[in-house]
């Protein structure tokens, strides 16, 4: 039994989606052939089912690098071989919009977790393979959403307090977009032998002047969840 996860290995399918919110999770399960409910335990809400014929997985987990880290370790320790993670994240360029996409081929390392870990220099790069299988399933979709591919940022902090944000500097470097688990599933992933991808859905702009104008229930913002869900799990299963 996986301690946190509170799953059973034997049940556990090869290749598993996750993303941060249990309800997201449950959604994208019931789009599964005969889903059902594997495990439910604090942040960590877990299905199987089949998509195209292949069994799958989906499971949550949580906000932030470590409560994430413990389900992607737990996933490893349960034998999957490929992960891909469905999440939302703030764009850092004017082209990228709110409702759409981006395909993460790297992410920067900028969460508390990774550097206890592995050494500063270490990458946290997505498996080649998965990414395009991503690339290709966007490009096959008929969701009409832009979608970008490139490197993202993964940052603890939500909330400023009295240090600047590093957003400007990110924004400069060409980074696309800035998220929360990225660094941690790709990096775990790397070291454990597992093949993990990154989708996203745009929710807003990474700026902390117009935090309080957030606003990740909007319908746009819904249907680039719902389409970014489907490009996964046909990616998941091509790979």
């Amino acid at each position: 039994m996986l301690t946190n996860l509170k799953i059973d290995p034997k049940e556990l399918p090869k290749r598993v989606i996750v993303c941060g919110d249990p309800k997201r999770a449950a959604r994208i399960a019931s789009k599964l052939d005969n889903h059902r409910q594997l495990a439910e335990n604090r942040e960590y809400h877990s299905y199987a089912g089949a998509w195209k014929g292949t069994e799958v997985a989906v499971v949550s987990h949580g906000v932030g690098s470590p409560g994430a880290a413990v389900c992607f370790e737990e996933l490893a320790k349960g034998g999957v071989e490929v992960v891909i993670r469905v999440g939302t994240a703030g764009s850092y360029q004017q082209e990228i919009q709110p409702g759409s996409l981006v395909i993460s081929s790297a992410t920067v390392r900028q969460d508390g977790l990774t550097s206890q870990l592995v050494p500063p220099g270490f990458p946290a790069v997505a498996d080649r393979r998965v990414a395009d299988a991503l690339a290709a399933a966007a490009q096959s979709s008929d969701s009409g959403l832009s979608i970008a591919e490139g490197i993202t940022l993964t940052l603890d902090v939500f909330y400023s307090g009295v240090l600047e944000f590093p957003h400007k500097l990110y924004q400069k470097a060409g980074v696309l977009a800035v998220e929360m688990e990225n660094s941690a599933l790709f990096v775990i992933a790397s070291l454990r032998g597992m093949k993990a991808g990154a989708i996203l859905a745009i929710d807003g702009f990474a700026d902390a002047d117009l935090l309080q104008d957030y606003n990740p229930h909007t319908e746009t913002l819904a249907k680039a969840v719902e389409a970014e869900a489907l490009i996964a799990l046909d990616a998941l299963v091509a790979v």
